[in-house]
């Protein structure tokens, strides 16, 4: 078996046989890392294990979802884990991931089924004391297990035949067979189709921790998402207390539907009122403050946006958005100075979002130009106000 040496991009796995600054596949700069290749001239002949068969003759009888315990992530799965499901998971350091997956697998746990916990980062011992710090015990079914080496992993599978499988991290797994180092785009790549094989082949419902780039993305997320089932993500500052989940990609659900939770000392803890941690409690109403309705998925939400317009005094007014799409926050500026003569070119705009929630529709057009309005005259709403709608480039509602 040869083997030769390769420069692979480790965000989109594409290759190339000299060094190149720009990816041109993805159009990321300085992600290519050389790595060696071995290449297999004749390839073994195998077996067909599932050949196919007429479309009549498929059921589609699908194996019945369990919960995960916990609502909220099962609100973002689609309503529970799907046996054989692969799932990635992804987030800053600290954001709470592997929090999450371990108050997960203690409640699987005790409904008698098998949960194998393989953690790559930390010693049996540190998992022992973050199990303890979450307040787990009587846990005959939850087994631990402290590995890198992929192949050993899934000999552990063979041996304990879990229904519930979860890696932390995917990055640090390696295949002995591959030359290249861990956490490249070809071992990620190799070790997570090795865990999707044996998932769907068994019926184990698979989470798979990810590391994110230093651009807030999951590492290797185009090659890693065509491979896995459902793709979430975990939003949120670490120097807070509210964490927002949400799914990116869900063969088996919405992708529209977010999960939120408070980090506390003892863990994760659901947020049984999503409007609460999005609405401020003032005594008396502040201008530039305004309370806009938004709907996540099937769950509508009370979100509080606020506007602050102040003179500039530099050569180009400052604009800023946080939790809403810039340039349409620049169109609603532009709407408004057109289409109600409010002269606002030499204002600087900040327009924010309490809570830390990212909105997409557009119905919040109505609510940022209310806000803006609000702190421009320096005039407050009511608080008891809500206000939505969409605001087209002709002024109309």
């Amino acid at each position: 078996m040869k083997s030769r040496s390769v420069f692979v991009c480790q965000n989109c796995g594409y290759r190339s046989m000299g060094f190149l600054g720009r990816c041109p596949e993805c159009g990321a700069w300085n992600s290519m890392l050389e790595e060696r290749v071995e290449e297999e001239k004749n390839r073994t002949k195998v077996d067909v294990i599932h050949p196919a068969r007429p479309l009549d003759e498929v059921s589609a009888e699908v194996k019945r979802r369990f919960s995960t315990g916990i609502a909220e992530f099962d609100l973002v799965l689609g309503g529970g884990v799907v046996p054989g499901s692969v799932v990635l998971v992804g987030g800053r350091p600290g954001i709470g991931k592997s929090t999450l997956l371990l108050q997960t697998a203690f409640n699987i746990s005790n409904t008698g089924e098998k949960v194998l916990y393989v953690s790559g980062e930390e010693s049996l011992s540190q998992i022992k004391l973050r199990t303890q710090r979450l307040e787990i015990k009587n846990a005959p079914h939850l087994y631990l297990m402290s590995e890198t080496d992929i192949t050993r992993v899934i000999a552990e599978i063979e041996n304990i035949k879990p229904s519930f499988l979860i890696i932390d991290s995917i990055q640090v797994m390696y295949h002995p067979q591959m030359s290249s180092s861990p956490g490249t785009i070809s071992q990620v790549k190799e070790c997570t189709q090795e865990l999707t094989r044996i998932a769907k082949q068994r019926f184990i419902s698979t989470f798979l921790i990810g590391h994110v780039t230093k651009e807030g993305n999951l590492a290797g997320p185009m090659v890693l998402e065509h491979i896995v089932d459902a793709v979430l993500y975990f939003e949120g500052e670490s120097f807070l207390a509210h964490r927002i989940l949400r799914a990116i990609k869900n063969r088996f659900g919405s992708t529209n539907e977010i999960g939120l939770f408070e980090m506390t000392e003892s863990g994760l803890k659901e947020v049984k009122n999503p409007s609460s941690i999005f609405l401020l409690q003032e005594e008396k109403p502040v201008p530039g403050n305004v309370v806009v309705p938004t709907l996540e998925g099937t769950r509508p939400i009370l979100v509080q946006v606020q506007a602050l317009v102040a003179k500039s005094y530099l050569g180009f007014p400052s604009r800023r958005a946080v939790g809403l799409d810039h340039n349409r926050v620049s169109l609603l500026t532009a709407v408004l100075e057109r289409r109600a003569g409010v002269s606002l070119y030499d204002q600087d705009i900040y327009v924010n979002v309490v809570g830390g929630l990212k909105i997409g529709e557009p119905a919040v057009d109505l609510g940022v130009i209310a806000a803006l309005l609000s702190s421009f005259y320096n005039h407050p709403l009511e608080q008891e106000m809500v206000v939505f709608g969409e605001v087209g480039l002709g002024g109309e509602v």
